[in-house]
């Protein structure tokens, strides 16, 4: 009787820890998953502000072949 009752013991010491180890690493597996998240949407976030920046220097761009060209024919006209 006194080995099964320190097999149930055992039994039970064992199942306990395994259930804690489990829920320890879970809950360390989610902490990792937000900080993961975090600086997943910090770098979309920069992706997208580099984007706008972007289309802000091809705007600035094509204004300035424009401008440099308006210059350009007004220059034709002086000399000409």
């Amino acid at each position: 009787m006194t080995e099964i009752l320190v097999a149930l013991i055992g039994l039970a010491g064992s199942g306990l820890g395994s259930v804690l180890g489990i829920l320890v690493s879970s809950k360390l597996t989610q902490y990792r998953l937000e900080q993961l998240e975090k600086k997943v949407e910090i770098h979309n976030r920069v992706i997208d502000r580099v984007y706008k920046l972007e289309e802000r220097t091809e705007l600035q761009e094509e204004k300035i072949k424009v401008a440099n060209h308006r210059i350009g024919d007004l220059e034709k006209k002086v000399d000409g």
